[in-house]
């Protein structure tokens, strides 16, 4: 939960108006539009670096209704809502999770900034959900199922939508994390990895890929009239929970160090990454797929104890 009181009595770095958030990593307090200006002009930067957007796109930004989804697509729709070259979809997974996600949520999100929204669910693409799996399965690999499956999912709907980008809320914090994990598991495929364009495959494009967590949520609150708060009731036996607390706090006592492991990350890939294997398409689902079997099909199997 974001404690404005911790930064209201401080006034902004760029104006004489109450700040809301200081930044740790660069000294400055910020009040709310200096704030939204400085987050936008990250991410804007992000775009551009990359070029991820261009003349002709059709994004398709996958909407769960929490915070950083939320985020991303006020922030697209604020960027790219008038052009008449570029055009924005909300794409929503439903994983089949009791209690959580409503989708009625990510639909009021979409249709607030009039977007059209779309909503696809594992039942139906995949004819079993997440709770199905965990009660098949236990929940220890409950995170990698589901993520695995979700990707899959996306990439099917969006490209059966027309998209030519897929745009996701992954924001700083998420790819330090990514990129620490894979180091502690030693994992160096994935580490040295990076995305190269793939026939079947929608390009994935992370505007707040150099935005901290908490710096999203902060938009968020200040943004949109509502969005999901709650967690996964699965995500406590993942990896990922434990490399968000050790991260953070590190992070307290140095803060550039999420900005240092997202900027290895890139430049380990850019250096030494391979362009991938060639893909196939598989005979089951359809979708491509690199090595020797469908990554998605072997995790569904494997879920479904088959």
């Amino acid at each position: 939960m974001i404690k404005f009181d911790q930064v209201r009595a401080m006034q902004c770095a760029k104006c004489r108006k109450d700040a809301v958030i200081w930044q740790r990593y660069s000294g400055l307090h910020l009040c709310r539009d200096h704030f939204i200006a400085d987050l936008e002009k990250k991410a804007k930067r992000e775009i551009r670096t990359h070029r991820w957007v261009e003349s002709g796109d059709t994004i398709a930004i996958a909407l769960s209704g929490g915070k950083d989804s939320g985020a991303l697509l006020h922030f697209l729709a604020r960027t790219f809502g008038e052009r008449r070259d570029v055009d924005l979809l909300a794409l929503t997974v439903d994983e089949g999770i009791a209690g959580y996600r409503d989708p009625g949520v990510a639909r009021e999100i979409a249709e607030r900034h009039d977007i059209p929204w779309h909503c696809v669910s594992f039942a139906e693409m995949l004819g079993t959900t997440t709770d199905q799996i965990v009660t098949q399965k236990g929940d220890t690999r409950s995170c990698t199922y589901c993520g695995v499956l979700r990707r899959h999912c996306l990439n099917a709907a969006a490209r059966d939508l027309g998209a030519t980008k897929l745009a996701v809320g992954m924001n700083l914090d998420d790819e330090a994390q990514s990129v620490l994990m894979n180091v502690l598991r030693g994992d160096a495929t994935r580490l040295l990895s990076r995305q190269s364009p793939m026939a079947g495959v929608v390009p994935r494009i992370k505007p707040f890929a150099m935005v901290p967590e908490r710096e999203v949520a902060l938009y968020a609150y200040l943004t949109l009239a509502h969005f999901e708060e709650g967690a996964c009731p699965y995500s406590s036996t993942a990896l990922r929970g434990d490399v968000r607390t050790l991260l953070n706090d590190y992070a307290l006592r140095h803060p550039a160090a999420k900005f240092a492991l997202k900027n290895l990350g890139e430049e380990l890939s850019g250096v030494c990454g391979t362009t991938g294997e060639r893909l196939k398409v598989c005979e089951v689902c359809g979708e491509p797929y690199a090595g020797e079997h469908c990554r998605s099909c072997e995790v569904l199997r494997e879920a479904r104890g088959e």
